[in-house]
């Protein structure tokens, strides 16, 4: 399905050349009375390999037909790998970790999220914007050092390490955004 350079999204998936390219970064620029130039940052999901695209507001191109299944994480092998079950069938397939990226640092074990397919082939996961997760490691907080804005180091419960406010302990939930990995704030225990 061909689409017009200026519908593409950051996250939209393209064919170019026989290869899928995520579109990482979007800038829409309009110089002067000059035409509109979209720059495009992609990543090959095949080779992982970053590459940039200047594009004319009138340049089609080819967005890949994706599907997206429900899938339970089970776990990160020893390669670095990890596997997931579908849910509706219970096949076991792997997602390698330069495909999922950092991303995985926001799913724990036994939980369900949404994993990208092309040609059923697994290519990404679909992970929510924000996450509740428990804090396992914490610096201990000085007293006296209360300046606004001071953050100390955490581990989280998957192992992904964040800067907090100095209030947060272990054993806080605490809500993280998945886009930049920044503290959102402490989540009351039900």
């Amino acid at each position: 399905m061909g689409v017009r350079a200026t519908e593409l999204r950051k996250g939209t998936v393209i064919e170019k050349d026989g290869d899928l390219l995520l579109i990482t970064e979007y800038i829409h620029k309009t110089p002067g009375n000059l035409r509109a130039i979209i720059q495009i940052k992609t990543k090959s999901l095949k080779t992982g390999q970053a590459g940039n695209m200047r594009l004319g507001s009138g340049d089609v191109l080819e967005v890949a037909f994706l599907d997206k299944t429900k899938a339970e994480y089970l776990y990160r092998e020893t390669n670095g790998d990890y596997v997931f079950m579908d849910s509706e069938t219970y096949d076991q397939f792997t997602l390698t970790a330069d495909l999922v990226g950092d991303q995985m640092g926001y799913v724990r074990e036994n939980e369900t999220i949404e994993v990208t397919f092309h040609d059923r082939t697994p290519i990404g996961v679909v992970i929510p914007t924000s996450v509740v997760l428990e804090v396992t490691e914490a610096e201990a907080a000085v007293k006296g050092n209360s300046a606004t804005n001071v953050k100390k180091d955490a581990v989280l419960e998957t192992g992904l390490g964040i800067k907090v406010p100095l209030h947060v302990s272990v054993g806080d939930k605490i809500k993280v955004n998945t886009d930049t990995g920044d503290f959102q704030g402490r989540v009351k225990a039900e």
